[in-house]
């Protein structure tokens, strides 16, 4: 019988799959990492050169997590729509002109209520961010009021895909207004400026083209490059041996190099 069935341990699904979106985002920036280190270094040289004890905890914790995982995966039925249809040219075409379309809207919808960064939340990224970047940002703190999902979820749907649930999203960016579902945190805003600074160096209409075709290739909003790099970016910022880089310079780099 499953936890949450029994009801001598009664679990909540959404603190559970809250944990869960908290786990895979350490794990997503943990996969960033070691992407650097295989960019950076051999296997060879690791294997020669690293520090023993690292590498040997290292490759537990891989085994270990990569052992849990298949476990449950393989105690998860199989999708209802895993055969489902992909989408033709023109559907993503229009779906690229959806989001593109939502973005500006929201923007427009949000900017009178929106309020300029704080010094104090400037001074926090300054480091991070440039001035240039951090003066255009504007702020709306929802506390709970939801945003308007999107009408066009239900295509997206219907073709078998999930969309995000942007209403349990800590932050979404409008372009140069970030909208924050409850109070503002620093972690989300991290997250939300690192979208800020792609769609600028990116331009809206290819931002929403990458974002689509990433999320037709992975299925999950998670794993679009995307947001793979910002989840990656704001886990980096919270460390506690958190370090002063230029998270714009990261983006620059990975839009440089293709890697959206």
């Amino acid at each position: 019988m499953s936890s949450y069935q029994n009801p001598q341990h009664q679990v909540s699904v959404l603190q559970m799959n809250s944990e869960l979106e908290e786990a895979q985002l350490e794990l997503l920036s943990a996969q960033y990492a070691v992407h650097q280190l295989r960019l950076h270094y051999s296997s060879d040289d690791l294997a020669r050169f690293g520090r023993r004890d690292v590498l040997h905890k290292s490759a537990e914790a891989a085994t270990a997590l990569r052992d849990f995982y298949a476990d449950v995966e393989n105690k998860i039925p199989p999708a209802e729509q895993a055969s489902a249809p992909q989408p033709t040219p023109e559907q993503v075409a229009e779906a690229i002109e959806w989001l593109a379309g939502y973005l500006r809207e929201q923007r427009e919808r949000y900017s009178p209520l929106a309020t300029p960064l704080t010094n104090l939340c400037k001074a926090r990224m300054w480091p991070y961010f440039s001035a240039a970047l951090l003066d255009r940002i504007r702020i709306v703190e929802l506390r709970g009021t939801p945003v308007r999902v999107p009408e066009f979820f239900a295509q997206v749907r219907a073709l078998g895909f999930e969309p995000p649930e942007i209403t349990h999203m800590d932050s979404l960016t409008f372009l140069d207004i970030i909208a924050f579902n409850q109070r503002l945190s620093e972690r989300a805003l991290v997250h939300a400026l690192v979208h800020a600074a792609q769609i600028d160096l990116l331009g809206l209409q290819r931002y929403a083209e990458l974002w689509v075709h990433g999320f037709l290739k992975t299925r999950t909003h998670f794993t679009v490059p995307l947001e793979m790099h910002a989840f990656s970016l704001s886990s980096r910022f919270v460390r506690p041996t958190m370090e002063n880089f230029s998270i714009e310079d990261e983006v620059v780099r990975w839009v440089t190099d293709g890697r959206y």
